[in-house]
């Protein structure tokens, strides 16, 4: 059998009840707050602005990475141009340009 005797004082009980329902208060504020349509509403936002930012900044250091690897074709460890690889791909590029323009103005023409 269980024991049911309580040694506490009236005064005791009531200062138990008594904080017991100031923690209960706080506990019942708090879950208030957390299912508050505004509450809800920030940590939304601020989940998608953490999730834009993340992948933001996994975009610029990709473009960053791809810059560097382009960049390191055309210029040697000094910083000067690698004319050898720079001329090929302004002949190519002005060829395709030229290409172009022409096919420009033979579909024009017609």
């Amino acid at each position: 059998m269980a024991d049911t005797s309580d040694s506490r004082t009236p005064a005791q009980i009531e200062a138990d009840i008594k904080r017991r329902r100031e923690v209960l208060a706080e506990t019942l504020d708090e879950i208030g707050m957390r299912v508050h349509p505004k509450t809800i509403m920030d940590d939304a936002k601020a989940k998608v602005a953490s999730s834009v930012d993340h992948t933001l900044g996994r975009a610029y250091v990709g473009v960053n990475r791809v810059v560097s690897d382009v960049k390191s074709q055309f210029v040697d460890a000094d910083g000067a141009p690698r004319m050898e690889r720079i001329v090929p791909v302004a002949l190519v590029v002005v060829g395709v340009v030229g290409l172009l323009a022409v096919g420009g103005t033979r579909r024009r023409g017609r």
